[in-house]
């Protein structure tokens, strides 16, 4: 018996029996889009159906899922594009998964993956100016505050969580995350902080607060901006935290320290020497430090085409190899330290999943069914990215070259207790 559906979805006819088809018409295309989709997904646990009862795959192992798609012309683009069809067909209803979503879409991508990759290299590029960034904003982070309070944590930190232990809950994750990147980046009471991507203020109001460090945050996102003044006028922060609604480039030093987490995706390859050229503004010659927190790839590609188009314009995972070129040797900057928090991403992903779905109606009720589906879709296929290794969470600590201010071990990032919460 298949797992109910996670989305609506009409299969006739009334009774709810699939009955196959056997016109003379159809017969001879769905011989084909079999031959097909055998050729893709034959080794997968995946089964593919029609909404009318035509079985179009079954899984040559146990399913994951089963996909039921409303008709012939979908599964023909989705053979044809499924970079870009699969999240438009899913958004649109025109196909359904019965059972897992995420292990289906881990299944879907590594059948699909290898196959496209010729298509990767055609993917375009736009040069990300100021005007550009402050617009890709206003399209993802500026959806509206409430919108993120029905599945972020308390504080609406929308990055990549730190669990202590497996069952830690995302609130404690969040905390545990800031608490960490404050003990990576060695922040000293007095000392002055640079924040590009801040967000809705959340890490640059912890560091002021229980480590004693001056910050200057920047950030595009309107919305964001004015609840992160709001909660530093509330916090009694005000003298120690300065937002400001501007783009990267316009930050201002001189700081002891400089961090960006979950920005750089949105920065774009063609501007990674102008963000090394910030931080060599920002740092003081001969001293300062950094880190630099971001989702990457294990080698270069485009981020979904689908992503690209409808959750995140603009953006790019890149690798490793492409911010220390690009940005860091530029600027003097000495890698220090690299920790990949990929497994920790997708149970964030799972958190914020599971909170989307107990809020998916009222989701439905004020954006509507199709917007829904697709951010549903999202938080799925991102979570399904991180499980399978396609995308990796680095965080990246720097400082200039030849500043011997550094750890000697890593033993006190991991410390029984810690100065904002207790137990790390």
């Amino acid at each position: 018996m298949r797992a109910p559906a996670t989305a609506p979805f009409t299969v006739p006819p009334d009774n709810g029996q699939r009955v196959p088809v056997r016109s003379a018409l159809v017969q001879p295309l769905d011989g084909l889009i079999r031959r097909l989709l055998k050729s893709v997904f034959g080794r997968s646990p995946l089964s593919f159906v029609l909404a009318d009862g035509s079985v179009l795959l079954e899984s040559a192992v146990p399913p994951v899922a089963t996909v039921v798609i409303r008709d012939r012309r979908t599964i023909l683009r989705l053979l044809l594009d499924p970079d870009m069809a699969m999240g438009e067909a899913y958004s649109d209803g025109a196909a359904q998964v019965e059972g897992d979503l995420v292990a289906a879409l881990e299944a879907a991508y590594a059948a699909v993956g290898a196959r496209s990759a010729w298509y990767w290299q055609l993917a375009p590029t736009a040069r990300h100016t100021v005007r550009l960034s402050f617009r890709n904003a206003r399209r993802h982070y500026d959806l509206g505050n409430d919108f993120y309070r029905l599945w972020l944590d308390e504080q609406l930190v929308y990055t990549c969580a730190y669990f202590p232990s497996p069952q830690a809950g995302l609130e404690e994750a969040q905390l545990a995350k800031m608490e960490l990147l404050c003990r990576k980046l060695r922040l000293r009471p007095g000392e002055e902080v640079v924040e590009v991507g801040c967000g809705w203020g959340a890490l640059a109001l912890y560091m002021a607060r229980h480590y004693g460090v001056k910050v200057r945050a920047y950030n595009v996102s309107h919305e964001q901006i004015c609840h992160a003044r709001k909660r530093a006028r509330n916090e009694g922060l005000t003298g120690r935290v300065e937002f400001f609604e501007s783009d990267y480039r316009d930050a201002q030093g001189p700081a002891d320290v400089f961090v960006s987490i979950g920005m750089l995706e949105h920065v774009g390859r063609e501007n990674y020497p102008a963000l090394g050229a910030v931080i060599d503004r920002c740092l003081p010659r001969g001293r300062g430090r950094g880190l630099l927190h971001f989702i990457g790839r294990d080698r270069p590609r485009p981020l979904s085409a689908w992503i690209r188009r409808r959750i995140f314009p603009g953006a790019y995972a890149p690798t490793l190899s492409e911010v220390f070129s690009g940005a860091l040797e530029p600027a003097r900057l000495s890698v220090v330290d690299v920790e990949n928090l990929r497994l920790h991403y997708a149970r964030t992903l799972a958190r914020w999943r599971e909170r989307y779905e107990a809020a998916y109606d009222e989701v439905a009720a004020r954006f509507g069914a199709r917007f829904a589906r697709t951010w549903r879709f999202y938080l799925a296929g991102s979570e399904a990215g991180f499980r399978s290794g396609s995308l990796q969470l680095f965080q990246v600590s720097f400082a200039r070259t030849g500043d011997n201010d550094l750890g000697w071990t890593r033993a006190d990032l991991y410390r029984e207790t810690a100065p904002g919460h207790g137990r790390l």
